[in-house]
């Protein structure tokens, strides 16, 4: 694969200047030109690379979510076995927990786009795969797993190569606009795709869904390859040492940047310990008294607070006190949970949920911005590996995390546990990382030498 270059700007040399005039000779202050002020950036909906791209992204995310819920109700319709469907699971995570930080390593070294479009490529070649297997019956169920695995081994690429690949596509003054429209609609994709997944597998089974699976994945891949341009990669860093000694330099980056640290982490501990998704069912169940229809609603209830929260920040995007207000969000986040652990009202409950939704938007767009910014190009790939391994890690760990507590001490003192956690570790971490705290602008989280 050959590397992209970034573009370069035409140097113009003047070659008539005027005659230099003394110091102590006053001169009149030219008028102002209306095209010397710096101009308001174009919205983000109007860029169309991006829309490009997301079109693109959307396509393969929409794809990926009916796949999820296609593929767990087949295998347990012919296991009737729960540990089938951890299989499914593990299936998935195991290689992409493997994969995930060479993969960072192969994306910092070449072009970025052609990673993607294979990663993609290959996920389609997945859903035709299941699509076959699932006219095999019970006798396809270990096939599925291979496929599944190799699905994992995709999306251990993909994922570390969409992130890097979104600061080369739009400019630095957009890109904190372009990453919460970006959440806000995989958000909403990720609502929308297991509803319709479960739509087409009732119209006609799992070979119609997967083949549907697989035409998008194929479009998606089509579209970012032809339309989605890469105008502002920079050159790739010369490759130094082995894999394993540019990974530890990714490491050592890392640890060196505070800003960098501390958002991701504190991601990481705020989901492990605050997060009551994987306890909706036994609120709605016994403490709420609503049925499924309100185990629905209590689900879509944060993703409504999301979605709401990233349509506005993609709009209206701010660029100040953004470290405060990251933690100020991500108090919120706790203390509406907290509300939700102690409600028995389905109103308040509901309420609650939409404001941790809203609160955790808020983070996310932030915590992007700050790591986007706080990475250099030649270093995203690495970064961005070690960011979603610590997201998958607090999303899996965490409803591990809050099922566990439950049996322990019953889901009402492990929700509330949760949401106290949730609130000190905000306390904890504001101490530990100042500089995180007291960024101001996205910009001030770029060192010099890294820009």
């Amino acid at each position: 694969m050959n590397h992209r270059i970034a573009q370069w700007l035409p140097l113009t040399t003047t070659y008539n200047r005027k005659p230099a005039v003394p110091s102590n000779v006053s001169q009149p202050a030219p008028p102002p030109s209306p095209s010397s002020s710096p101009a308001e950036p174009q919205s983000i909906y109007r860029h169309s690379a991006f829309l490009s791209f997301m079109a693109s992204r959307l396509l393969a995310v929409f794809a990926t979510q009916v796949q999820a819920v296609v593929v767990a109700w087949q295998v347990y319709d012919l296991t009737r076995s729960p540990m089938a469907l951890a299989y499914v699971g593990l299936a998935q995570f195991l290689p992409m927990l493997v994969l995930l930080l060479p993969a960072g390593d192969l994306i910092d070294r070449f072009a970025r786009k052609p990673i993607l479009a294979a990663s993609w490529a290959v996920g389609a070649v997945c859903s035709a795969m299941l699509w076959w297997l699932s006219g095999h019956g019970a006798a396809g169920v270990s096939g599925i797993y291979a496929v599944l695995v190799l699905f994992g081994c995709s999306r251990a690429f993909s994922g570390p190569a969409l992130q890097s690949l979104l600061p080369q596509i739009v400019a630095r003054e957009q890109l904190a606009q372009a990453i919460a429209a970006n959440s806000m609609i995989m958000r909403a994709a990720s609502i929308g795709g297991p509803f319709l997944g479960g739509v087409l597998y009732a119209i006609g089974g799992g070979q119609l869904t997967y083949a549907v699976c697989c035409v998008c994945l194929l479009l998606g891949t089509a579209l970012l390859i032809w339309l989605v341009p890469v105008k502002f990669a920079s050159p790739p860093a010369p490759v130094q040492g082995t894999m394993f000694e540019r990974f530890g330099a990714g490491i050592r980056f890392i640890r060196t940047r505070p800003i960098i640290l501390g958002t991701i982490s504190l991601d990481l501990f705020a989901v492990l310990l605050g997060g009551v998704i994987a306890l909706l069912p036994i609120y709605a169940h016994e403490v709420l008294h609503v049925g499924p229809e309100g185990l629905g609603a209590l689900r879509s209830a944060m993703a409504i607070g999301e979605v709401s929260a990233g349509l506005y920040l993609s709009i209206k995007p701010f660029d100040q006190r953004v470290g405060r207000t990251m933690f100020i969000a991500v108090a919120i986040f706790g203390i509406a949970n907290l509300v939700f652990s102690l409600s028995t009202v389905f109103a308040i409950s509901f309420i609650a949920l939409m404001i941790a939704g809203a609160a955790d938007m808020v983070s996310v767009y932030i915590r992007g911005a700050l790591v986007q910014f706080s990475t250099p190009d030649h270093m995203r790939g690495r970064v961005n590996a070690v960011n979603m391994l610590f997201i998958g890690s607090s999303n899996e760990l965490g409803e591990f995390r809050a099922g566990t507590s439950a049996a322990w001490v019953g889901a009402v003192p492990a929700a509330v546990l949760g949401g106290v956690c949730t609130l000190a570790v905000v306390g904890l971490w504001s101490r530990i990382f100042p500089t995180l705290r007291d960024v101001d602008k996205f910009e001030e989280a770029a060192r010099p030498e890294d820009q």
